[in-house]
């Protein structure tokens, strides 16, 4: 397992910020464990959500790892999550929290809670895990992926549980994810 505290606490492309957004995608859209300023439905584009990162540390084991989501690029799509206005002594928690295998990366931001003809952006921070880290499970067949969530556990609780409040909060955004959906669908056989 690669830990990445370290390398994120390099990567620190708002130096000088005393106010930050993060954008969340996976977790961090219903299980905001820090403290944030100001909270606000957003999207990303370019990239789509996808269950393929493995989890040793939180909702799997060295053994049994878990799958959690990452992005992957994806000409046209659009990612829905959550932004967090949050100040840069945040990021250090965070950087543990998402040690495994996940870098901090820049991307552009738009909010969905303004209703005016031209949407409000911003550059935020989003936790990428790419294709290149050690933890990284890549694609498979629906059925075996929901399999494995379906028996995973680690020290954050039931594999399930991070899909099943994953697909609720996408809902209660009104996003749209045709693989989230899809995966939880195929779950409820398991």
């Amino acid at each position: 397992m690669l830990d990445t505290t370290a390398l994120n606490q390099q990567r620190n492309f708002f130096d000088g910020h005393t106010e930050i957004w993060l954008f969340g995608y996976g977790s961090l859209i219903w299980k905001a464990d820090f403290a944030y300023i100001e909270r606000r439905p957003a999207f990303i584009t370019g990239w789509e959500r996808r269950f393929w990162q493995g989890s040793h540390d939180h909702r799997g084991t060295l053994e049994s790892p878990g799958r959690v989501a990452t992005l992957i690029p994806a000409e046209g799509a659009v990612c829905h999550g959550m932004a967090y206005r949050i100040t840069p002594e945040v990021l250090a928690p965070l950087d543990i929290r998402e040690k495994n295998g996940y870098l901090r990366e820049k991307v552009p931001l738009t909010f969905t809670d303004v209703s005016s003809e031209t949407p409000e952006q911003s550059e935020g921070l989003i936790y990428l895990a790419s294709e290149d880290n050690p933890a990284f499970l890549g694609d498979a067949p629906l059925d075996e992926i929901a399999q494995q969530i379906a028996n995973a556990h680690g020290p954050s609780g039931p594999n399930r549980d991070y899909l099943v409040n994953l697909a609720k909060a996408l809902r209660e955004l009104g996003a749209k994810d045709a693989h989230i959906f899809a995966l939880e669908q195929q779950l409820s056989r398991f």
